[in-house]
């Protein structure tokens, strides 16, 4: 159960008192984003260890919260499409959307080690995530326990490579300007994450039960609602490191977080509860977020700067991918589908 639920019926709420708990979700997620970045790019100076580093563990993980708790209520709650939608549509609006918005406020520097490996294992992941769907139906326990070791693995990787990075140029171009006291550094850290986790839980409860009472699936909820919902604390931390023209924070955070969600969010619920997944996201969302991956990895290791143009283009696919998703998730290629069947029946 939500903080919001636990306190309110929203289903009993009008329209209007919705939109305003919308919108109070959303200062929560800025003000919150602003918060974890600016302590976590501090805490990376006073703990010696590379931007690029902190944007892949502390920030991804920390604004990853929001996906893994929506996709446990989710699932808990019987409804499986929404948790799985909710990691397909957060993982393309982190590509599309985030990065995009990120670009065309400056262009983004990509790290040498981005490119090196993470962008490669973000690749690597994203098969393997497809993988275990397409083989199990679904996360199945034991996917669900790989992709934790996998995670785990990944962690302990991050630890031992950037421990030969030399960072004190990097530091001094990523955060001019640091908060020097640790303990409010790990304040600021807290603080934000509380304020993520509060505002997406907000949005996700109030923009869930808005689009429901529309009559949308749960599963088109997943990937467009509460994905964006559950993806603003990315788009909060990122739009706060780009102004402040943190690039090291800013892809690490986004390729970070799209790995998180894949293996720890899918790992963990897989583990606890397996769940199914629906069909039709085999034959048509999960493919997309194949092919969006695969633009991604293109847009950011070509030249190693993702232009204001690039980030452009970021933001059309991800319109695209959302119309097409949702053409496919309100029976739009299903019908099509079903009136070729018949046409082939009738001839003779």
């Amino acid at each position: 159960m939500t903080t919001l639920s636990a306190i309110i019926n929203v289903t009993n709420l009008p329209g209007l008192v919705l939109v305003l708990i919308i919108a109070g979700g959303l200062c929560f997620l800025m003000v919150g984003g602003d918060w974890l970045c600016r302590g976590a790019a501090s805490l990376a100076i006073r703990l010696s260890i590379p931007p690029v580093v902190v944007g892949l563990t502390v920030v991804s993980i920390a604004t990853s919260m929001p996906e893994l708790f929506t996709a446990m209520v989710g699932v808990i709650r019987d409804q499986p499409g929404l948790a799985i939608g909710n990691v397909i549509g957060s993982n393309a609006a982190n590509m599309g959307l985030i990065l995009g918005s990120a670009a065309l406020i400056t262009p983004i520097t990509v790290h040498y080690r981005l490119i090196r490996w993470e962008v490669p294992i973000l690749l690597g992941v994203t098969v393997l995530f497809a993988v275990f769907i397409y083989t199990g139906s679904g996360i199945s326990r034991f996917g669900g326990i790989a992709l934790i070791v996998i995670t785990v693995g990944y962690l302990l990787f991050i630890v031992k490579t950037s421990r030969k990075s030399n960072i004190d140029k990097e530091i001094e171009e990523e955060i001019p300007s640091p908060i020097q006291n640790i303990w409010i550094c790990l304040g600021f850290v807290a603080l934000g994450t509380f304020l993520l986790w509060l505002g997406a839980d907000l949005l996700v409860e109030a923009a869930t039960e808005a689009a429901l009472r529309m009559g949308v699936n749960e599963t088109l909820v997943g990937i467009t609602v509460v994905a964006i919902g559950t993806s603003l604390p990315e788009l909060g931390a990122t739009i706060a490191a780009a102004v402040r023209k943190q690039s090291g924070i800013i892809v690490g955070n986004i390729i970070g977080s799209n790995l998180f969600n894949l293996m720890l969010i899918c790992g963990v619920v897989g583990t606890i509860l397996p769940f199914p997944v629906d069909p039709l996201l085999m034959r048509v969302e999960i493919p997309m977020l194949i092919a969006f991956t695969g633009i991604f990895a293109w847009f950011v290791v070509s030249h190693r700067t993702v232009s204001r143009v690039e980030g452009g283009l970021l933001i059309a696919l991800y319109a695209t991918f959302v119309v097409v998703s949702s053409i496919s998730q309100t029976g739009g290629f299903t019908d099509e589908a079903q009136e070729g069947e018949i046409i082939v029946e009738s001839l003779p």
